[in-house]
């Protein structure tokens, strides 16, 4: 019966993420009923079976332009406090290339000098891996006036806002970040999320001139190879086979 539901949205149309998420789903639903006795061991075992779809191939992602990331960085109203803020939030996503987990676990005791700069130090990112991050001075000075005008110093550096521009106190969520890169993006016209940030980070940085292997180390990728994904080195789009084909409209 799985078998054939799968199949079903297999048949219509349904992306290989969603349609292993759905059976993810079932399978956990599965496992507890089998657990309270709710459901034959047997049968629930043959639903267990029951594989997902291999997903192939590689997302090409997104990233903005140099001129997008200076519009989106520049887009707050930092006469606000929530617009200092959220500049600040900003510059760490597409300065540093960080996660929006690991914008909204970050802290003043992070942020060190190492060797005549200002770095991220010792990061807890994913798979509890630690790297450390270098920082821009545009982008510690951002941070440096949100937290004057925020009134903090140490802890969290970003803290949710109540109504009227008032410190709540509390710790964003990684979805409030989330929310804070699509409010910004919408009036742009941008198709945006935070990962976005991220691989525009790793984008801008190698067409700067940025060694990949430096690239990786600071986005704290176990594998050059997903830093050439993230900067789309594998597949080349403004030089593409399309344009070496000598035929067109006449």
């Amino acid at each position: 019966m799985v078998q054939n539901y799968a199949a079903e949205l297999r048949e219509g149309g349904m992306d290989a993420s969603n349609l292993n998420q759905r059976l993810t789903a079932i399978r956990r639903m599965v496992e507890e009923a089998a657990d309270s006795g709710a459901l034959n061991p047997i049968l629930a075992a043959g639903i267990f079976r029951v594989k997902g779809v291999r997903r192939e191939g590689k997302r090409l992602g997104n990233w903005l332009t140099k001129q997008q990331a200076q519009e989106l960085l520049n887009s707050p109203d930092v006469s606000s406090l929530i617009g200092k803020r959220d500049r600040a939030i900003l510059a760490v996503l597409l300065d540093c290339g960080l996660r929006r987990e690991e914008a909204a676990s970050l802290t003043f005791e992070h942020i060190q000098q190492r060797e005549g700069r200002w770095v991220i130090v010792d990061l807890v990112g994913k798979r509890n891996s630690i790297r450390s991050v270098p920082m821009a001075a545009w982008c510690k000075l951002l941070i440096d006036r949100w937290s004057e005008a925020a009134g903090i110093k140490e802890g969290l550096i970003f803290r949710r806002i109540r109504r009227g521009n008032h410190l709540a106190g509390e710790s964003m969520t990684p979805q409030a970040i989330y929310y804070v890169v699509l409010e910004y993006a919408r009036p742009l016209k941008f198709k945006l999320a935070p990962h976005d940030c991220r691989r525009t980070f790793a984008k801008l940085a190698h067409r700067g001139g940025s060694p990949i292997e430096q690239i990786s180390y600071s986005l704290g990728h176990a594998s050059i190879r997903t830093t050439e994904i993230y900067i789309g080195i594998w597949q080349n789009l403004t030089d593409a086979p399309c344009d070496h084909l000598g035929i067109g409209m006449e």
